[in-house]
């Protein structure tokens, strides 16, 4: 039961896959830490704008 709750707690307050990703691809393309952090507010949106252009 206590292994549940930790799991919770991490989904509900950790970033999502998507912001991550995002921010990685951003950082790597850009070398800007605050454009990663714009990315990764966008996660999605930006990871297949990212896909479709390039």
């Amino acid at each position: 039961m206590r292994e549940y709750i930790t799991v919770e707690k991490t989904v509900r307050s950790g970033i999502t896959f998507g912001s991550c990703l995002a921010m990685v691809i951003s950082y790597t393309n850009w070398h800007s830490i605050f454009w990663a952090i714009i990315h990764g507010l966008l996660s999605w949106i930006y990871v297949i704008y990212y896909i479709v252009v390039y």
